[in-house]
């Protein structure tokens, strides 16, 4: 799939060949198999995810016709759940291990995919739905019944709640303290191999079956998340014991523990401010692009150049920041972030095609990339910081709280962009002519400005509290 070689693959070849020959390794790139099986079924689950988000606003407006707030909302909360979930999955998992939760969640995935596919196609043989254009599709505009699809994303929910504490968990076990960045490092190098290889198949299917395809991609979700099944079934063996046959009592207790550490939640509500700005690679970006340059802009390969600035890059961003604290890192990515968002804005203001793309398009391309280089220097370290807090036996319920920035990112950056969407780049279907859709989209950009503002708060905060954290760990030391 790339050209180029990683530094992340070339320790798993790396890897691999020493399990056949016996060849000694150094003990910080040494992981168990455990940890590659992890990894390697986490590519899966991302494929299927990214195949089904990336169009998700789409799905639910083209398909299931949804308005721009309407499918917003719904896409907001059906993430915001995914990452709300995993702090209580991740305390079960713990209670009856990783392996058995694991199996739960891909059988959970893998029928809520299918049922993705299949609702639309249930509702097509009862008359409901039409599929005769490729460039505008009707769907469920007028009908109750395209609330079933609330149950059926619940599924994907409840899968994925397991798997965000579970993988991440995985990882923390089967690390040692001097290796966990690179390992975390390469977890997420796998992340975004799963990612771009998930939403490089959208495009080719929206262009050979019009909306349809936008079905479609559920039920290549639905294989990747059976075979993710199937490896797991086959080869995964956790060494991860500690947690497992906990009463519920003692599982609430840690739940409480982790609840109330005021240091991780504050550190959680500081880096939501990232993720609602990342979130809007799926929340406004397709809309915004396909309605200013055109249908035959390809937002699916736009968003695949985050999950490749990061497979390339966070293995030398982490070695390169190896001897700076988790904090410091995570503050550098902090700041490119409203870069990021400046360059999306830019692309309203410019006339005239760049390297053959729409102005849109390309500085679109632009502000992802930033996007992308930021996110190698915040989540890895993010997950490592968490991962060190975790005592043994909870580290699935410690990194599944861990996601809880992303629950509350989804429920303000989905609403944020369905209601910015609605007032600056509004549905063309809405208006009578393409002149009245232009007069009122020409502050399309602004939309941009707003998010801005939301990353340099964050990274400000972000300063404040490394500041407060150093000052109370030094009094700390002086008590001591």
């Amino acid at each position: 799939m790339f050209c180029f070689v990683n530094p992340i693959m070339l320790v798993i070849l790396r890897n691999m060949k020493s399990e056949k020959t016996g060849i000694e390794k150094k003990e910080t790139w040494k992981f168990p198999r455990a940890f590659w099986v992890a990894n390697t079924v986490e590519l899966f689950e991302r494929a299927a995810y990214y195949g089904v988000f990336i169009v998700i606003t789409l799905y639910l407006s083209r398909i299931l016709g949804f308005g721009d707030i309407q499918a917003a909302a719904i896409a907001g909360v059906f993430q915001a759940m995914l990452y709300l979930l995993p702090t209580f999955a991740g305390a079960y998992a713990d209670k009856i291990g990783f392996r058995k939760s694991l199996m739960l969640a891909f059988g959970l995935l893998t029928l809520g995919y299918l049922g993705m596919g299949l609702l639309p196609t249930f509702f097509e043989s009862a008359g409901l739905v039409k599929y005769g254009d490729k460039t505008l599709f009707n769907g469920l505009d007028t009908s109750a019944v395209r609330y079933a699809i609330i149950p059926v994303m619940a599924l994907i929910v409840l899968g994925g709640a397991f798997i965000k504490s579970v993988i991440t968990g995985t990882v923390a076990t089967e690390t040692t303290v001097t290796n966990r960045a690179r390992g975390y490092s390469i977890f997420y190098a796998m992340v975004n191999i799963g990612a771009f290889s998930g939403k490089t198949i959208v495009k080719p299917l929206r262009e050979a079956m019009g909306n349809t395809g936008l079905i479609w991609i559920s039920y290549f979700s639905a294989a990747m998340t059976l075979i993710g099944l199937v490896v797991v079934f086959l080869w995964f063996r956790s060494r991860k014991l500690e947690g497992e046959g906990k009463t519920i009592s003692e599982i609430f207790d840690g739940m409480i523990r982790v609840l109330t550490n005021f240091r991780l939640l504050f550190l959680i509500l500081i880096i939501t401010g990232f993720w609602m700005v990342q979130h809007q690679m799926y929340a406004t970006m397709p809309k915004y692009v396909l309605r200013l340059a055109g249908e035959g802009a390809s937002p699916e390969w736009y968003a695949n150049v985050n999950p490749l600035i990061v497979f390339t890059m966070v293995g030398f961003v982490t070695h390169f920041m190896r001897k700076r604290t988790a904090l410091f890192s995570m503050s550098v990515g902090m700041f490119i972030m409203p870069v990021s968002a400046i360059f999306m804005a830019a692309g309203n203001l410019l006339h005239g095609n760049i390297l053959d793309m729409h102005p849109v398009a390309f500085m679109m391309v632009v502000g992802i990339a930033f996007q992308g280089f930021a996110e190698t220097f915040i989540s890895p370290r993010f997950l490592e910081y968490f991962s060190l807090q975790a005592p043994k036996g909870e580290e699935g319920m410690y990194l599944g709280f861990s996601h809880l920035h992303s629950f509350l990112s989804s429920i303000f950056g989905f609403l944020m962009s369905g209601v910015l969407l609605d007032k600056y780049c509004p549905d063309p279907r809405l208006f009578a002519s393409h002149q009245e859709w232009e007069s009122a989209a020409v502050h399309a950009h602004y939309i941009w400005f707003y998010f801005v503002g939301v990353a340099l708060v964050s990274a400000l905060a972000l300063i404040i509290y490394g500041r407060v954290v150093k000052r109370i760990d030094r009094r700390k030391q002086i008590a001591n």
